[in-house]
């Protein structure tokens, strides 16, 4: 892996999930600092420029162009449009397209020959992606959809490692807004009504989670614990958070917090292997898992933390799960043991069955969203 790469893993892996040699996930440890916060948890994401070579609709083809086209917009901090005028006119068409016909997912890619992450946006048909964002000096990470599917909150980070904050734009990748207070910040998840946005955040030696309006005021402190805490994901109704912890002992276990009381509940058991935890609006929380069989799979379990069933058991590494609109199907990111192994976004029935590969680039493809 080289400098760049590692310093980008090393960095944005925040809410992540690490498969590392032996094929285990580590514990987060000091997580506190920007550039830190994904010491442990490290899976990465960044950017190749290519589309991906899959079964495509008409729709698509002409609108895959943007992500050539794209163009740089500048360092961190820009808040300028992340493309050329005319990939982000393509770009517009194409969400435009995709959104008559379905609901297109968002996500993080990168090469193993370059450690700059740009989000791209494709249609669960298996269209050819198309390129939101385009910046040769900082990375975008982790995008979260909002609920009236107009607006995409992610995370930018510069090639240093610094963590400049959370970020807004619209589909097409422009209009990009930063949330003030927002610095160092890391997975960021959109409220059902569209008004706040939850966080993970540094304080001190660890992260916790916090809640801000999208004007990023006020910053209300969710947890005050000496564990980490990531990638929040909202209930239904919005009442409720659940998250990731780690715990010294290496593990991750899932907890839900209810917003009015701040009184948390743990989901999944203690000394688990359990991460990115995304709530369906059908009321089931879909997460990834490492099991007895060595390898990270998906799991489904009610917010109660009743019936724990799995999803996937093949030979691969599962991770990143996100929720269809209607419950039925997930996104998710299979591979990634190492920078050459590719990671594709693949999709499968909440069932287990249906699997399909969605791209197929030699790229790694991470941290997708379905747009809601």
């Amino acid at each position: 892996m080289n400098d760049r790469a590692l310093l980008r893993r090393t960095a944005v892996a925040a809410a992540a999930l690490a498969v590392t040699a032996p094929l285990t996930l580590c514990a987060a440890g000091n997580a506190g600092a920007a550039g830190t916060s994904r010491t442990a948890v490290a899976s990465g994401s960044a950017v190749v420029s290519g589309t991906a070579v899959v079964s495509g609709t008409a729709v698509a083809s002409g609108s895959a162009a943007a992500s050539g086209a794209a163009a740089t917009a500048g360092a961190a901090g820009d808040s300028g449009t992340a493309v050329t005028s005319g990939a982000a006119e393509a770009a517009a068409a194409a969400i435009a397209a995709w959104s008559a016909i379905g609901h297109p997912i968002v996500f993080a890619r990168y090469d193993a020959t370059d450690s700059i992450e740009d989000l791209y946006g494709i249609s669960p048909l298996g269209t050819p992606p198309v390129q939101l964002t385009h910046t040769p000096t900082v990375s975008d990470v982790m995008p979260s959809w909002s609920p009236d599917g107009k607006r995409v909150a992610f995370l930018r980070q510069s090639l240093d490692g610094a963590i400049d904050g959370i970020w807004t734009m619209n589909s097409a990748g422009g209009d990009l807004k930063l949330v003030p207070g927002t610095k160092g910040a890391s997975d960021p998840a959109w409220s059902p009504d569209g008004t706040r946005i939850a966080y993970s955040r540094p304080v001190d030696s660890q992260r916790e989670i916090y809640v801000a309006d999208i004007d990023g005021t006020p910053a209300t402190r969710l947890t005050t614990t000496a564990a980490d805490e990531f990638h929040p994901t909202w209930s239904p109704d919005g009442k409720n958070l659940a998250f990731s912890r780690t715990d010294t002992s290496g593990g991750s276990r899932l907890v839900r917090i209810q917003l009015s009381t701040l009184v948390q509940t743990p989901i999944t058991a203690a000394g688990s292997q359990d991460w990115t935890p995304d709530w369906s609006r059908g009321n089931r929380i879909a997460f990834s898992r490492l099991d007895a069989t060595g390898f990270a799979h998906l799991y489904v379990i009610n917010p109660d933390g009743t019936g724990a069933l799995p999803i996937t058991s093949a030979a691969a590494h599962d991770k990143f799960p996100s929720w269809s609109p209607d419950g039925r199907r997930l996104v998710f990111t299979r591979g990634g043991t190492d920078d050459a192994d590719p990671e594709h976004l693949f999709l499968v029935r909440a069932d287990g069955t249906g699997l399909k590969q969605l791209t197929k680039t030699a790229s790694h493809d991470l941290e997708a969203d379905w747009r809601p």
